[in-house]
């Protein structure tokens, strides 16, 4: 088994698009429209989908908004310095909601953002 990707449903597909691709540096990997479905599926990524996982945005025409819940809890991407992560995504107007620096109970530095559709988004250093 290989996993192959996460789905996150979203308010406006260009919007999210544009977050994951100029903010966090994902490339577009491809697109399609399903008229009789009334849906478009984004999937965007560091690598292409035969390489490793991706996420799928899934906007439903017409629908600008879901609850959240309280069942997922983030998508966790490695960075070389959380740090600077912060300072680069906030540069590029993402929001930082939990600033660098060590974990509680340990010492593994992350930080968290949030999407456009508040999706959270940890940033866990690796060296």
């Amino acid at each position: 088994m290989k996993l192959l990707h996460t789905m996150l449903r979203v308010g406006d597909l260009d919007r999210s698009i544009k977050f994951y691709t100029e903010v966090l540096g994902m490339r577009l990997l491809r697109r399609h429209d399903y008229p009789e479905g009334k849906f478009t599926l984004a999937f965007i990524g560091y690598q292409d989908e035969s390489e490793g996982a991706v996420i799928e945005l899934t906007w439903n025409w017409g629908v600008d908004s879901y609850e959240m819940g309280n069942a997922f809890g983030h998508i966790a991407l490695a960075v070389p310095d959380a740090y600077r992560a912060c300072d680069e995504i906030r540069a590029r107007g993402g929001k930082v909601v939990r600033e660098a620096g060590p974990m509680k109970h340990g010492t593994t530095v992350i930080a968290f953002v949030e999407d456009p559709d508040g999706y959270k988004i940890e940033l866990i250093q690796h060296a």
